[in-house]
């Protein structure tokens, strides 16, 4: 448990994403897993309660402006909604093919092109590590029966 839980505070202390690209994956992730609870998270609003109410300072929350309610409810829709800047949209389906199809993922070179086009080697690091987290962290709660509270509020419990 504390290892998941360092592992996700790790992923929202040192993101280099802005806080729009970040939330785009992250809710993207939350609708595949079906959490419930992690698809009505908000960074913005909620992330301070995750580190035992130390803030959001130093955190993803910096990096940009929040997203909107308009901006949760287009996610699924990412294609074609004109919500998105081309990084974000990109964000999102990375989300999504790691969650569904990391294999064809890995060999699609036009993605690629595209993603190296947009992000710096760091920022895919940075993407492809939060994306797990909330992949890896997400189903493993399911597996656990304990997806009904996030995983470090469960860490904090079972201490």
């Amino acid at each position: 448990m504390n290892a998941g839980a360092a592992f996700s505070k790790a992923v929202y202390q040192h993101s280099r994403l802005s806080l729009r690209e970040f939330e785009g994956g992250r809710a993207r992730t939350a609708e595949i897993n079906g959490c419930i609870i992690c698809q009505s998270f908000r960074a913005a609003r909620d992330l301070g309660g995750m580190f035992s109410g130390t803030g959001t300072r130093g955190t993803v929350v910096d990096n940009g402006p929040a997203p909107d309610e308009a901006f949760y409810a287009a996610v699924t829709e990412w294609r074609t909604s004109k919500l998105f800047s081309p990084r974000e949209a990109l964000a999102i389906e990375f989300a999504e093919r790691f969650g569904t199809e990391p294999k064809s993922l890995a060999a699609d070179e036009a993605y690629w092109s595209r993603m190296r086009a947009q992000f710096s080697d760091a920022e895919i690091a940075d993407l492809a590590n939060s994306v797990a987290a909330w992949v890896g962290l997400g189903r493993v709660a399911h597996v656990l029966g304990f997806d009904e509270v996030c995983l470090p509020f469960a860490a904090e419990a079972a201490e």
